[in-house]
């Protein structure tokens, strides 16, 4: 018998479990964090959840908690809605409508390729949505994807959108570091004021949501976003609620591996990389293409039709001194439009795959 087989956390009592994944869930993310790795917050507790699901601790987090953790990755969408990314869509909104509808369009082809590799349809379509990766986790697991298989997709595709993008910012010449640069994407400094009202929206926007589908999600980020730009709200994030909220969203996610699904995953591993290497590319053609048309710089376009993060690429255009405007509008529009389309966009892949099922 295999070492692994023998060790099991199945004997340990609960509390102690829960204290152990929380400390090392905790150091796991902060470590990740700390060496710079996108989403490592979410990343850190993920991997580490996945190591006690798998060597059978046998404990799931309660879905309220999940919940929560939605509402609060919709308070961070919203945090980037003010009144400079509006007008920036006001004024640049044909373009912006035709690089969404292009991404959307390419993400549901890329993801029905995957299908014929052998993921599930609902699981490909989700895993492939070009939005908030932990957004994308959340709403999948609401409409009966496989939340496992699409976090692993969601951040494989994050891993390479940040390596090939540092690439074309070298490719380019465009200039990096430098001066320090202050933006929205990073929370401000807040009073304990902002930090109440941020949470009574985010509790708010959470009960609200009940009854409406990836409306934990949703809801507060509708909520926050028009309260922000009303300037009744500024919503205040400190980094111990966004800390919470990933280890959350990446403990109910990682508990819910087994030894079968890393087995299947770790199979499907190079069809994943390969899905999400065609997206950025697919991605970086229409933006040359738009690039071309109008008098944008390919870079800053680039960075805001990349299938990446919301803040991941707006991290990238503030280090390269790109239009920050523009990317962060253009993410944020496409962030909606995802939200919005993803349970229509996943049911036509389904019924795609079937049809070719079918026929074949």
């Amino acid at each position: 018998m295999s070492s692994s087989a023998r060790f099991s956390l199945h004997a340990y009592p609960a509390p102690f479990k829960w204290l152990a994944l929380a400390l090392v869930a905790g150091a796991a993310g902060q470590l990740l964090k700390f060496l710079g790795v996108p989403a490592g917050q979410f990343l850190g507790p993920m991997m580490v959840a996945i190591v006690f699901g798998t060597f059978g601790a046998g404990i799931q987090l309660h879905p309220y908690a999940f919940k929560l953790g939605q509402g609060c990755v919709g308070i961070l969408a919203a945090h980037s809605m003010t009144l400079a990314v509006v007008l920036s869509m006001a004024q640049s909104w044909p373009m912006m409508l035709l690089a969404t509808a292009a991404t959307v369009c390419l993400s549901a082809l890329v993801g029905l390729a995957l299908v014929w590799a052998g993921i599930p349809a609902s699981t490909a379509a989700w895993g492939t949505a070009p939005g908030a990766a932990s957004a994308m986790v959340s709403m999948a697991d609401e409409y009966g994807a496989d939340s496992r298989v699409v976090a692993t997709m969601q951040y494989v595709r994050v891993v390479c959108v940040v390596m090939i993008g540092a690439l074309v910012s070298h490719w380019v010449g465009a200039p990096t570091g430098g001066e320090t640069h202050v933006t929205n994407v990073e929370p401000q400094s807040f009073g304990l004021l902002n930090l109440g009202l941020t949470i009574a929206t985010l509790l708010a926007g959470v009960a609200l949501g009940n009854r409406v589908p990836a409306g934990a999600l949703l809801m507060p980020l509708l909520l926050g976003g028009a309260l922000q730009i009303s300037g009744l709200l500024h919503i205040a994030l400190p980094d111990w609620l966004l800390a919470t909220a990933y280890g959350a969203l990446g403990c109910y996610v990682g508990l819910r591996f087994d030894r079968p699904t890393i087995g299947y995953v770790w199979r499907r591993l190079p069809a994943m990389i390969m899905g999400a290497t065609l997206l950025i590319a697919l991605c970086a053609l229409s933006a040359w293409l738009l690039a071309s048309i109008s008098d944008r710089d390919f870079l800053s376009i680039y960075l805001a039709t990349s299938p990446g993060g919301l803040d991941t690429m707006a991290i990238i255009a503030v280090d390269t001194h790109s239009d920050v405007g523009l990317v962060l509008a253009m993410q944020t529009l496409r962030l909606f439009a995802v939200i919005l389309t993803g349970a229509f966009v996943a049911r036509l892949i389904i019924r795609l795959s079937e049809h070719r099922q079918i026929t074949s």
